[in-house]
């Protein structure tokens, strides 16, 4: 057995049906149907060999291979097969994304729907109650956590010793990974958090290539953001971009596991290979090319409205080389965030570029409409409370909204919560909500109600039992729709 174990929580560890955007629900607290139902509509597990997941989050994938380059005994393992490894193991690494339940989403959403903790912190929790967990902690286990919800350690200190975690890991860790690991096997004592340092950020040719599959085929395609908005962690860190060969070389690991479809994943795939805010064609169309001969779709992670508009022709190129008889549609995540140029300026001025604050609302309207005609469906993002905020910006935003009605899109409003360069800031809570943001939330719940009908027919619409997964996710959508009217969210 593996001295070294990988793992995380059950909402990380399932590839939502091969429909990321459904990955998002489990940010939502238990109380809209029963949980057995929940998790198999939303977060299924994935399929599993003798306790091995056939498919793990793209940055397990990332540690354990780091860890296999450098010659330690590791396996990646699924949290409800724990009890048959952990008996026999030193070290326990836990990735996690939303650990307490206090990212964007899932504050919105629990203390819209209604109080208690998220499926997603639930299940983090249940990882460390494990009882074969908590035998091997008391006979020794070294716990380490890591990943993008490595942050709330910090607001919630106290949960870290109630887990029994002995090391917390906040930033990219490929660097320092392996020092920390080889030093809990020699008993030695970890430092309770342990902070990346700037000058430990990986370069790319020190990130090394996952060596098994990824949830839904999610590939890397570079790390950091150009734009700088002061509410976002990712801008802490450098921009780099990976070369086509080393993308190559990890998509054929998902495509030979025989994995169809893919992730690009990015701050911003359109800006592939730019160090500015300007798409570059000549890289963005090779990668995709690139992609299209590997696997047979994919969609992109995330985009920005400014990249969008800023090369219409571009859009439309990529859409004829993507779309064919096995992918009729792609995603992507965008923060469109305010509506206000005012706002935009203060907290994100670079957002907008290449273009002015001031033409922000023309920006997101301009690349709305190239998007629904390039079949590129988005969950967008808004975000209230941030800092310095006026009611004059909830009502320009209120007023996007209204323009975006026949864009095909999620539109969802999220709670400011402090990260990046405005963490010392105070959260936004529901007790904040202004009667304008209610209004803002009623109008982004009615643009999401229609859009999620039809989104579900794109969703299932050509699969074998497509009949009875539209069936119910109708369902759910109606049942979610008599909640918000029973919560007075939309009357």
């Amino acid at each position: 057995m593996a001295k070294v174990l990988l793992t995380a929580d059950r909402t990380l560890m399932s590839n939502y049906r091969r429909k990321e955007f459904l990955g998002f629900a489990t940010s939502a607290p238990p109380n809209i149907i029963p949980e057995r139902l929940f998790r198999f509509l939303m977060f299924p597990p994935v399929k599993v060999a003798h306790g091995i997941p056939q498919e793990a989050p793209y940055g397990l994938r990332k540690m354990e291979a780091q860890l296999l380059h450098e010659g330690l005994d590791v396996l990646t393992v699924d949290p409800d097969h724990l009890g048959d490894f952990v008996e026999d193991a030193a070290v326990l690494g836990v990735h996690t994304m939303d650990p307490f339940g206090l990212g964007p989403a899932s504050t919105t959403f629990s203390r819209i729907l209604g109080t208690g903790e998220p499926y997603l912190a639930v299940f983090f929790k249940r990882i460390f109650e494990n009882p074969a967990v908590k035998r091997a902690k008391k006979r020794g286990l070294t716990i380490l956590v890591g990943g993008p919800g490595a942050w709330q350690f910090g607001v919630r200190e106290e949960l870290q010793e109630a887990c029994g975690i002995d090391c917390v890991i906040e930033g990219e860790a490929d660097r320092i990974i392996g020092d920390l690991v080889r030093k809990a096997l020699r008993g030695g004592r970890l430092p309770k958090r342990y902070l990346v340092e700037l000058d430990e950020v990986p370069k790319v040719d020190e990130i090394v290539e996952i060596r098994s599959p990824s949830v839904n085929g999610l590939v890397e395609i570079g790390r950091g953001c150009t734009r700088g908005c002061s509410f976002c962690n990712v801008t802490l860190t450098p921009l780099r971009w990976y070369p086509l060969e080393k993308i190559e070389r990890e998509l054929t690991v998902n495509a030979k596991a025989g994995l169809k479809g893919g992730i690009l994943h990015a701050e911003d795939v359109l800006l592939y290979g730019s160090r500015t805010t300007v798409p570059e064609r000549e890289k963005v169309i090779p990668l995709h090319k690139l992609a299209k001969r590997v696997i047979s779709n994919f969609c992109w992670s995330h985009t920005s409205m400014a990249a969008v508009a800023s090369d219409p022709k571009l859009v439309e190129d990529l859409a004829h080389l993507m779309l064919d008889d096995r992918q009729k549609w792609w995603g992507a995540e965008i923060g469109i965030e305010t509506g206000s140029p005012t706002l935009l300026k203060k907290v994100m001025p670079a957002k907008a570029h290449p273009f002015k604050p001031e033409e922000w609302p023309e920006v997101v309207k301009t690349a709305a409409g190239i998007m629904t005609d390039s079949r590129l469906f988005p969950a967008c993002t808004l975000i209230a409370g941030l800092p310095g905020e006026a009611d004059e910006d909830i009502i320009a935003t209120v007023e996007l909204v209204d323009d975006l009605k026949g864009f095909q899109s999620l539109i969802v409003p999220l709670f400011f919560v402090p990260l990046g360069r405005l963490k010392d800031r105070e959260w936004f809570g529901s007790e904040d909500l202004k009667d304008l943001h209610r209004e803002l939330f009623v109008k982004c719940f009615e643009h999401d109600l229609e859009w999620a009908r039809r989104m579900i027919h794109l969703y299932f619409g050509d699969k074998r039992w497509g009949w009875l997964s539209k069936k119910a996710f109708n369902i759910f959508v109606w049942l979610l729709e008599r909640r918000a009217r029973k919560e007075r969210v939309w009357c």
